[in-house]
């Protein structure tokens, strides 16, 4: 090979290594800076909320949490960490009298407790009522399990006489469904005084209720004996499915998961009226009635009347061997006989004769 060439080509090489020793030390040394961070200032705690919260909402220990704030911007109306009525057992059972945002610094205006006037009022949804109800120490309030915040069904259990003979029909109906409870015995937090979960059978229950359905529950009062049955959680999806399938729901054909989510939330605060269900003591045991006791027309009540009284003076007759009645009136045969009845009137005819 030429050794021009060669010499050539060896200083191509020398001077491309160059220019790539290069252009690495001027990227390198051109390098954006690395980033920190910066200090968040350690303010005073306040109360924040979690979760969006809607008008009546029960306050609970998921509800807020104490988040670092700012000193300039700490109003005095903020819940702070460390003052005397700003523990979470005080905070605990109170109710959202404003709506509250997530992240939202809660407010002594936003709260409002038991103690305070209008608490009740402020716990009730728009448009609905508060009833209380007595209970069963023995099968009303399901051994004390019912809480503040569940949704229960009401199971009215009575006793129809109807106009015939026999014993009353013994039948329970649930005659609403996902009524929320507001309060147990006064008690609008499941805590006792110690913050801890206190379990109770609780003498009242107070729960909400449209204007029909609190009319509802004052007749059901003075027919029966009214008992609670906790529902579960899983039950407001199924019934909300079964709302949609059945049209009582129109969810929009472009509808996205977020507002569905939210029709169902709407839909699960709704308490229902519709498709109850009942058992009768028939179902239970086989010695009770599954119907109510029919009544009974005047012409078989005039028979048997008729045959009672037969019966009696036949068997006065026998007892005194035989013979006639006072009053002067003919002697019923003493031998076998047979009633004829016609109609209204029953005669009696010996066995033989003619």
């Amino acid at each position: 090979m030429d050794v021009k060439k060669i010499a050539l080509l060896i200083g191509a090489l020398l001077v491309a290594a160059v220019t790539a020793v290069m252009a690495k030390n001027m990227f390198t040394g051109a390098s954006a800076p690395e980033a920190h961070a910066a200090p968040v200032p350690q303010g005073p705690k306040i109360l924040v909320a979690k979760k969006a919260m809607a008008v009546g909402t029960i306050v609970d220990a998921e509800s807020f949490t104490f988040q670092p704030w700012p000193a300039e911007l700490v109003q005095n109306a903020y819940y702070q960490e460390g003052q005397p009525d700003s523990t979470m057992a005080k905070l605990i059972g109170t109710v959202v009298r404003n709506p509250i945002t997530a992240g939202q610094p809660l407010t002594r205006g936003n709260l409002v407790g038991p103690q305070d006037r209008g608490f009740l009022a402020a716990a009730l949804a728009p448009g609905m009522r508060a009833v209380t109800l007595p209970l069963d120490g023995r099968t009303g309030g399901v051994a004390g399990f019912v809480f503040p915040g569940d949704r229960v069904d009401l199971v009215l259990t009575q006793t129809v006489a109807g106009g015939g003979d026999g014993p009353p029909l013994k039948v329970s109906e649930t005659i609403m469904r996902n009524l929320r409870i507001l309060a147990i015995d006064q008690k609008v937090s499941a805590n006792g005084d110690d913050g801890k979960p206190q379990i109770m059978k609780p003498d009242t229950v107070t729960v909400e209720a449209t204007p029909r359905l609190a009319e509802k529950i004052a007749v059901a009062q003075s027919l029966g004996t009214i008992s609670l049955s906790l529902r579960s959680i899983a039950d407001n999806t199924a019934d909300f499915q079964r709302a949609i399938a059945e049209g009582q729901v129109k969810l929009p054909a472009n509808a996205t998961p977020a507002d569905e989510r939210k029709l169902m939330l709407s839909f699960a605060s709704q308490p229902i009226d519709a498709g109850s269900t009942y058992t009768t003591g028939g179902d239970v045991s086989r010695f009770q009635r599954r119907t109510v006791p029919a009544k009974t027309s005047t012409e078989d009540q005039k028979f048997d009347r008729a045959i009672g009284a037969l019966d009696r003076m036949s068997g006065a007759i026998n007892r005194a061997g035989g013979g006639a009645p006072a009053g002067g009136e003919t002697a019923a045969p003493a031998g076998p006989v047979v009633r004829i009845a016609r109609g209204n009137d029953v005669s009696i005819v010996p066995v033989g004769a003619r």
